[in-house]
Order: C-alpha cells, then sequence, then structure tokens
C-alpha cells in the first residue's frame, strides 16, 4: 500500500465511518502530534474522532487533493461536521514510518462565504 492510499484509508475509516478501533492499522501508539489541542499518542486522535463523532454523526471528511513525497504525505480536505454547512478547509501533513502514521501537523480555517479573488479556498 502506497502511503498516499494509506492515508485515503485512514481518513476514510477512522474519520469518516467512525471505526476508531481500527486506529492501530493506521496510527502509531506513540503518535507526535503538533496539533496545539491534542497531546501524543494514538489513543488521543481516537477519543477526538469518537467525541466529534457523538456530537456531529454526520462529520465528514472529503478528500479533495493528496500528495507524497517519501515518508510525507500532505492532505486538503473539506470537513463538515453537518450537511449543507460551508465546512472548514483542512491540510493534514502526516509522517509514515514502516506503514504507520507517527507524525501529524494540520492548519484548518473555515470556509467564507466568499472570497477577494472569487476562487474557492477548497
Amino acid at each position: 500500500m502506497t502511503n498516499g492510499q494509506l492515508i485515503r484509508d485512514y481518513l476514510e475509516t477512522v474519520w469518516n465511518q467512525g471505526r476508531t478501533e481500527q486506529a492501530d492499522r493506521y496510527l502509531a501508539a506513540d503518535l507526535a502530534q503538533h496539533n496545539a489541542k491534542l497531546p501524543d499518542g494514538r489513543a488521543a486522535v481516537a477519543g477526538l474522532v469518537d467525541t466529534l463523532r457523538g456530537q456531529f454523526p454526520q462529520l465528514h471528511f472529503e478528500l479533495r487533493r493528496i500528495a507524497a513525497e517519501g515518508e510525507l504525505v500532505f492532505a486538503h480536505s473539506l470537513a463538515t461536521l453537518t450537511p449543507g454547512e460551508p465546512g472548514i478547509a483542512v491540510v493534514d501533513v502526516f509522517r509514515i514510518e514502516n506503514g504507520l502514521i507517527v507524525e501529524h501537523w494540520d492548519v484548518s480555517e473555515q470556509v467564507p462565504e466568499a472570497t477577494a479573488s472569487g476562487r474557492p479556498v477548497i
């Protein structure tokens, strides 16, 4: 499996389907987390997904773009908590080692109604 496919499967299985019991197939137990709101480790990510899906059962990541270079994978997604909302533009950067996500960075912004250029942010 390529690193890009690993990330596609991870987003679909763990985030979109909420199958956090499968997190060990994708995330290292000691995942190094660079999101300021999450501690290190697989359990923190699984707990976040469970909490969010409990509040927003229709949470969905629509992967728009993906690029991989060596051990790094970059994913540009539209995250929606409920259908019909503008959503959140998210860029995730994952570092893969031995077939598992070992490090994660992300940035996000609310999708605005309009942009100065007229082009969408996602």
